[in-house]
């Protein structure tokens, strides 16, 4: 089952530790966490179920294609890196 893993920037805000859940989308694999902890959903998604602007989702080391769809299919073994995007100096 893939796991979805939060970033320590992401962590600070809320409460969102790592976790093993069923899916065979990037989408499927949110809608588990988000079932287990609705709270986190406002954090990643929009209003119309879209990655947020500054969220990156990275599936086995590769950035999510589709922040709209969130269809990239993931593997029983994939890691799902949701991270918040930091701008700066």
């Amino acid at each position: 089952m893939p796991r979805v893993i939060f970033t320590s920037n992401l962590q600070r805000h809320i409460d969102c530790p790592e976790r093993t859940v069923a899916g065979a989308t990037v989408r499927g694999a949110l809608q588990e966490v988000f079932a287990i902890q609705p709270q986190i959903r406002d954090y990643v998604l929009d209003e119309q179920g879209h990655l947020r602007r500054h969220v990156h989702i990275f599936v086995d080391g590769k950035r999510l294609r589709d922040g709209t769809r969130l269809d990239e299919p993931v593997a029983g073994t994939s890691e799902i890196y949701v991270m918040q995007a930091l701008s700066g100096g």
